[in-house]
This record gives structure tokens, sequence and C-alpha cells, in this order.
């Protein structure tokens, strides 16, 4: 006993123009909240990284200063931390380079600000008494900001 198909019935079967619209709607919803935590991610660890950069530039700071009893002029800046300042006061203990490569720039492509004596070249409020500060505007490159714009510092 066969049952007989009607003419409008067929041996085929799929997935109709909108079940297909609707799968490909779903994939690019998720896609877009992958992306959009990728983009956090990435944020986080610039912002990450320039706090551990200025770590190992505060280590190498100490060393230095162990080994010429002063922190460099802001006219050598960090890179006297690299290789050997031919600026006055040249330092005759130096036993260098301090860091393992030059000194780079920040994960937002500028270059850290370093200021010796303390807060005299940070703008914001520093604390009193430090011996130098290191620091990043962050993403924006303007003082302040909070998130990905924060400002990053040597004493925080």
């Amino acid at each position: 006993m066969k049952k007989r198909r009607n003419q409008n019935e067929t041996s085929e079967s799929g997935f109709t123009f909108v079940e297909t619209l609707a799968v490909l709607a779903i994939g690019a919803l998720l896609s877009a909240g992958v992306g959009i935590s990728a983009l956090k991610a990435l944020d986080q660890a610039k912002t990450v990284s320039a706090k551990q950069t200025i770590a190992q530039y505060k280590a190498a700071l100490q060393s230095y200063y162990l080994d010429c009893g002063v922190f460099p002029t802001e006219q050598q800046g960090l890179s006297a931390l690299w290789q050997k300042p031919v600026l006055v006061p040249v330092p005759e203990g130096w036993s260098g380079p301090y860091i393992d490569r030059c000194v780079q720039q920040d994960p937002w492509g500028k270059a850290y600000t370093y200021a010796p004596d303390g807060s005299v070249g940070y703008p914001g409020a520093a604390p009193a008494g430090l011996a130098y500060v290191i620091y990043s505007f962050g993403a924006d490159g303007i003082e302040g900001g909070n998130g990905k714009n924060e400002d990053i510092c040597s004493w925080k």
C-alpha cells in the first residue's frame, strides 16, 4: 500500500529563505558581540602593558640611581637607561644599559613622559616629594579621563 503524493509535494526538503536569513542574523549578532568583547580586551591589554612598562622603567631608574648617584635629568630622559648620556652631567658610574631595548612609545603611540624631581613635569595631582614621575596620558593623550583614557602614572 503505497501512498500517493500530491502533485504539489516533492521529495526535496531544505531551509526556506526566511529560515536562512534568521540563521544569518543570529550569526551576525553573535559575531558583533564577540568583536565588542575583543575590543574591550584589547583596551585592557594596552593599559596593562603601559603599567608594566612604567614599572620596568621605575626598576631601571633605581638601578641607574644606585650606579650613578643621581637620576637622569629631564633632558637626558628615559633614554639614559638605554645608552650612556652625553649631556651634562655625564654620569661616571653608568654601567647600563638598564633596560633590554630602547625606550618605546606607550601602547597608543605617544612618548612616555619622564620628569625628575617629582611632580614638576606632571600637571595633575602627583604626591609631593617624589624623586621622579613617569606617566602616559592614555588613549586620548590628554590629562584626566576614565577607562581607556585614564592617565597611567608611576605613583599609582
